[in-house]
C-alpha cells in the first residue's frame, strides 16, 4: 500500500468505506423485512410463512461476519483515526445489533407458527401496530447511519417511548384476558414473548441510533428512562434458540 499515488490510496479507502456500510444497511433492510413478515405470519396464523422467517436468520449471521471480518480489514490495513475509527467500530457494533433483531425475528416467527391453528385472540391487533413502529425505527436507523444524519438518529430515539407505551399497554390486557380466559393462557403468552420481542427490537433500533449519534458528533447521550413497566417478563430469545 505505502506504493500507492495518496489519490489511488484515499480513493481505496473510500472504496472500501462504501462496501461496509453498503453490507450493513442490507443487513438492516434484511432485518427490518424478517420482523415484518414473522409478524405477517402470525397475524395471517400461517405456520409454515413464519418457519420460513426463522430458517432464513442463517443468511443474517453469515452477513454478520462477513461485516465483522471486512471492518476489522479496513482497521488492520489503514489504522484509521477519529471519524474514520469511530464509524468503523459503529459499523462492528451496529451489524452485531442487526443480527440480535434477526434473532429475535426468528424467535417470533417460530411462536407465530406454534400458535398458527389457535383462535385468534382480540389483544393481537395492537402487535402489527408496534411492529410498523419497530420496523419504521430500525429503517430510519440505518438511514441516520448511511446519511450521517445524527438530526434523524435522535429523531429514533424519541420514537421508543411510543413502543415502551404500546406494549405496556398490550402487557395488561394480555394478563386481563388470561385471568379472564384461563384456556388461552398459553396463546396469550405467546403473544406476550412476541410483544417483548418487539419491544427489544425498537431499544435496539435505539441503540443503532445512539451509535450514529456517537459516529457523526463524537458526543456520547446520557443513559435513556424506558417506559416499560414490565422489567422482569424480558421474552429473550436465547443463543442458539431453535
Amino acid at each position: 500500500m505505502d506504493d500507492e499515488p495518496p489519490g489511488h490510496t484515499v480513493r481505496a479507502y473510500d472504496d472500501e468505506l462504501h462496501a461496509l456500510r453498503t453490507l450493513v444497511s442490507q443487513m438492516g433492510g434484511l432485518a427490518e423485512a424478517q420482523v415484518a413478515a414473522a409478524v405477517d405470519a402470525l397475524v395471517r396464523r400461517d405456520g409454515d410463512a413464519g418457519l420460513a422467517v426463522a430458517e432464513k436468520d442463517a443468511q443474517l449471521d453469515q452477513m454478520e461476519a462477513e461485516a465483522e471480518q471486512m471492518a476489522i480489514g479496513i482497521i488492520a490495513r489503514r489504522a484509521p483515526m477519529a471519524d474514520d475509527l469511530r464509524e468503523l467500530v459503529a459499523a462492528l457494533k451496529i451489524s452485531a445489533i442487526i443480527e440480535r433483531i434477526g434473532d429475535y425475528a426468528k424467535n417470533i416467527g417460530k411462536r407465530a407458527s406454534s400458535i398458527a391453528q389457535a383462535s385468534p385472540v382480540q389483544p393481537l391487533v395492537i402487535i402489527p401496530e408496534m411492529t410498523r413502529l419497530v420496523t419504521a425505527m430500525v429503517r430510519d436507523a440505518l438511514d441516520s447511519y448511511v446519511s450521517r444524519d445524527a438530526d434523524l438518529a435522535r429523531a429514533v430515539m424519541d420514537s421508543d417511548a411510543r413502543v415502551d407505551g404500546h406494549y405496556n399497554s398490550l402487557f395488561r390486557t394480555l394478563l386481563t384476558y388470561m385471568m379472564e380466559n384461563p384456556h388461552h393462557i398459553t396463546q396469550a403468552a405467546h403473544l406476550l414473548f412476541i410483544a417483548k420481542n418487539l419491544e427489544r427490537i425498537g431499544d435496539h433500533a435505539t441503540n443503532i441510533a445512539e451509535m450514529v449519534h456517537f459516529q457523526v458528533t463524537g458526543e456520547h447521550l446520557a443513559d435513556r428512562a424506558k417506559a416499560d413497566a414490565t422489567p422482569l417478563f424480558t421474552g429473550e430469545p436465547k443463543r442458539g434458540d431453535t
